[in-house]
């Protein structure tokens, strides 16, 4: 029985410092230390297939909220979706060890979209990507359609017919993703 229980336990201790020395690894990139209440999580195979999805309710490291050494051997890419950031890093789990594929995490800046009485204002950092195509629809109908491109700020300032009230909304695609926003006038 004592050699029984003296098993379990070196057990115990080995598993808690694979699973200790895997998160501790994490910790080495800015975007795990410092993620904030609101923010997403998102976790995807190498075939696309999303394991795990979540909201982020508290501020600071990333590896308590999910324990990344309990996936199965493989490549991760890791979202953490932000107010107006979608930092992106990709991952790979090895006999219960995660490592980063590159030490540098990847930034889609998303859009801004600001309503003003009968004016929609979007801004984008075009930093990763100098472009985007805006879609503006009223109910379902197509009303306005235009790729913008420029330097590092993207902007674009559309003013409405006051006379003519409703549900507005704006889709705007860039850096493969498409984001939308819902306003009235």
């Amino acid at each position: 029985m004592k050699n029984l229980f003296k098993n379990i336990l070196v057990l115990a201790v080995m598993l808690g410092t694979c699973t200790g020395y895997a998160n501790a690894t994490l910790e080495g990139l800015p975007t795990f230390n410092s993620v904030k209440k609101g923010n997403s999580i998102s976790v995807t195979d190498a075939v696309g297939e999303v394991v795990f999805s979540g909201l982020i309710n508290y501020d600071g490291n990333i590896s308590r909220l999910y324990d990344f050494s309990q996936l199965k051997d493989g490549i991760y890419t890791i979202e953490v979706e932000k107010a107006f950031e979608i930092e992106i890093n990709i991952v790979e789990i090895k006999n219960h060890e995660v490592s980063f594929i590159n030490n540098k995490s990847e930034k889609i800046f998303k859009p801004v979209f600001r309503a003003e009485k009968d004016k929609l204002i979007i801004s984008k950092l075009a930093l990763d990507n100098p472009e985007m195509k805006i879609e503006l629809y009223y109910g379902n109908e197509l009303i306005q359609s235009e790729t913008v491109t420029g330097g590092e700020i993207l902007n674009r300032v559309y003013r409405f017919d006051n006379s003519i009230k409703g549900e507005y909304t704006a889709v705007v695609k860039s850096n493969g993703r498409v984001f939308t926003e819902t306003f009235k006038i």
